[in-house]
């Protein structure tokens, strides 16, 4: 017994010619000029996919520049301790950033880079013992400058600012918080409960840090009304910069700010579901342009910057 086959001499069929196609010749890579120039290696680059949205970006990025608005770059603590320090102060000096965003760990790493040069402890090794994170310098003189510049009225990016913006400390030129200090450019920090190296030493105090962190939060409100044809990138934060950006960006609009034509970024090594959500897809669901870009800071973001400095 056989059972029965469909008759494909039926099936409607149209010629390629009249179909819409994704990908056309226009968009293939082009041949790399052997002229040792950055810019002959990104227009070679195809307009497909992942490049095509990197070469988007550039574009909206220098257009916002152009046009004076505002860029705002966030981060979490993996950007600063692979090392991208100097490339975000240079992008600082060069007038690509407006504004700086970092969660607390960021901000403990530019800390020890800026007084000692390095920074990242093995934390598998010492957490045997329990001596991860117990560095005496690190958190006992942080948390008194945060503490300190807490009751002076500062934020908590602020007091790193007001602390790190010393000339006689050692790594000084290589601290991200200190150059943005000097260079008038507002940094603001955020952290969680209980989540950073702080919490373990006896000098935190809850109240100054809440205080702190809720003055940088109002900051980040009043810089985000003005966003409106800039961008907004993200570097390495899964969750908490994230979660703070939706909500400082919510209420911005809550109190009349139109911020709807934006470029939203997040370059991370997996796309999480938060940066996706509270930084691409909501909050630019009125017109604003989202990219998702995949790969390592420490290869990224140069590509960034190489790109959007070349001329």
């Amino acid at each position: 017994m056989s059972y029965p086959e469909a008759d494909l001499s039926k099936v409607k069929r149209y010629s390629v010619k009249d179909r819409f196609s994704k990908v056309s010749t226009d968009a293939f890579a082009k041949p790399i000029k052997a002229d040792g120039k950055l810019s002959s290696f990104f227009d070679a680059l195809p307009d497909v996919l992942l490049a095509g949205q990197f070469k988007r970006l550039i574009q909206n990025m220098k257009k916002s520049k152009a046009d004076g608005k505002p860029m705002l770059w966030m981060m979490g603590g993996h950007v600063i301790k692979v090392g991208m320090g100097p490339l975000i102060i240079q992008m600082m000096k060069e007038g690509w950033i407006q504004g700086l965003v970092m969660n607390s760990a960021a901000s403990i790493h530019d800390s020890e880079i800026a007084r000692f040069g390095q920074t990242s402890e093995d934390v598998a090794e010492a957490i045997k013992d329990g001596s991860f994170g117990m560095a005496i310098e690190t958190s006992k003189e942080y948390i008194e400058a945060l503490n300190s510049g807490s009751k002076e009225g500062l934020g908590w990016g602020e007091s790193m600012g007001k602390w790190l913006n010393d000339d006689s400390l050692p790594y000084n030129e290589l601290s991200v918080i200190a150059e943005a200090d000097k260079l008038g450019i507002p940094v603001n920090v955020f952290g969680a409960l209980g989540t950073d190296i702080i919490w373990q030493h006896p000098e935190l105090n809850g109240a100054d840090l809440g205080e702190a962190g809720a003055r940088d939060f109002r900051k980040l409100i009043e810089f985000l009304k003005y966003l409106e044809g800039g961008a907004v990138l993200n570097w390495g934060s899964a969750v908490i910069i994230p979660e703070v950006f939706l909500k400082a960006f919510t209420t911005a609009r809550n109190l009349g700010a139109k911020i709807e034509k934006f470029s939203s970024a997040n370059f991370d090594m997996i796309q999480h579901y938060r940066p996706r959500m509270n930084i691409l897809d909501r909050p630019t669901s009125l017109g604003g342009e989202k990219f998702a870009i995949t790969g390592h800071h420490e290869l990224m973001m140069p590509m960034l910057c190489a790109a959007l400095l070349e001329a």
